[in-house]
């Protein structure tokens, strides 16, 4: 028996070290992509204020690097999906996730690594809200108080910021908001058909569609600019080494999300990123020179209460459906043998009658 429990609590051990390895790889390839997309759009640093190429640039390497992980290397089994399913869910999906890619980063000109990471405490917020308005949350009345402290602990820490910049505030929640969006229509289109896509799958079909969606805007609004650039001999300039290791670096965080999940939960992923975002903020202030107010932290820290608590009553209410899912199987089993049982006593009384 000792040795028993020895060998079960060697694995529990390993199981928890493997999954806060995963966890720390996700948040390190998440923050430096977060601030790899701030060295390269910022007008002060590399000088590339050109979002949606950016982003186009790490949709086209995502789309061909993972049809060869799909098709050519056979890493993932492929979830073959109709061309109903695509036109009705998966493009619509592309299409939020590449104007939320495009509003992110566009924010990223504008704003400090740590503020946008203070105004992305809203994505509870937003998700909730949108999902009460989609039918696929309930309206309660303390995630409504809780929702509130959130949005007053951002405030709070919008109002203390240095360098305020209204247009990119309106960028970054915009950005949250069509996210927010995206992940209930993922939640509706796709999830309530049965249908779970891992990360290099999703890339596969919502990459390419992402890479078209972005293409019209771009033709129109950075197109003309980056032509004039090229004529005139201007100051912009396209590095393969920088732009190459920084879409190596996107496509790594989506395998490292594909670990998280995997091997964890998402709600283990979302608690995870609540510490990425503080050490961003350490990250932002102390090696990049960002300005981190007193008020600005003060805000953060209630709206990070906030999300902790909301995270606590998500991990809850998983434990509780959990431990109902567990019951009804029981009583299942219960029912089964008991059947079972009944069976076979009729069955010895009717041999005793013959």
């Amino acid at each position: 028996m000792m040795a028993k429990a020895t060998t079960l609590s060697s694995e529990v051990m390993k199981k928890i070290i493997l999954s806060y390895t995963y966890l720390a790889i996700w948040i390190v390839l998440s923050a430096t992509v977060i601030v790899y997309n701030k060295y390269i759009l910022d007008k002060k640093l590399y000088n590339w204020p050109f979002p949606i190429s950016l982003t186009m640039i790490h949709m086209g390497f995502c789309s061909c690097l993972a049809f060869f992980l799909v098709r050519i290397l056979k890493f993932v089994e492929l979830v073959t999906l109709s061309q109903r399913v695509y036109l009705t869910c998966v493009l619509p999906i592309g299409a939020l996730y590449s104007l939320s890619l495009w509003l992110s980063n566009s924010a990223y000109i504008y704003l400090s690594v740590s503020f946008i990471q203070m105004l992305k405490a809203l994505m509870p917020v937003a998700v909730y809200t949108i999902g009460i308005l989609f039918k696929k949350d309930n309206f309660k009345n303390s995630t409504m108080c809780n929702m509130l402290a959130i949005s007053v602990g951002v405030g709070i820490a919008a109002y203390g910021e240095a360098k305020y910049d209204s247009f990119g505030v309106s960028l970054q929640l915009l950005a949250v908001l069509v996210e927010a969006t995206r992940l209930v229509m993922i939640q509706i289109l796709l999830n309530s058909r049965g249908i779970n896509l891992n990360p290099i799958a999703t890339l596969y079909y919502v990459a390419p569609s992402c890479f078209v969606f972005l293409f019209i805007p771009w033709v129109f609004v950075e197109l003309p600019v980056l032509r004039a650039d090229s004529n005139s001999l201007g100051g912009f300039s396209f590095d393969f080494v920088i732009f190459g290791t920084n879409c190596l670096c996107a496509f790594a965080l989506n395998l490292a999300v594909f670990l998280v999940v995997g091997k964890t939960s998402a709600l283990t992923m979302n608690i995870g990123g609540v510490v990425k975002d503080w050490l961003l903020i350490a990250f932002s202030w102390s090696v990049i020179k960002d300005t981190v107010t007193p008020l600005n932290l003060i805000g953060y820290g209630l709206a990070f209460l906030g999300v902790a608590y909301y995270n606590h009553q998500k991990l809850q209410m998983l434990k509780a459906k959990e431990a109902e899912k567990k019951s009804q199987q029981d009583d299942e089993e219960g029912g089964v043998l008991l059947t079972e049982r009944e069976q076979n006593g009729t069955g010895k009384k009717g041999d005793s009658m013959d």
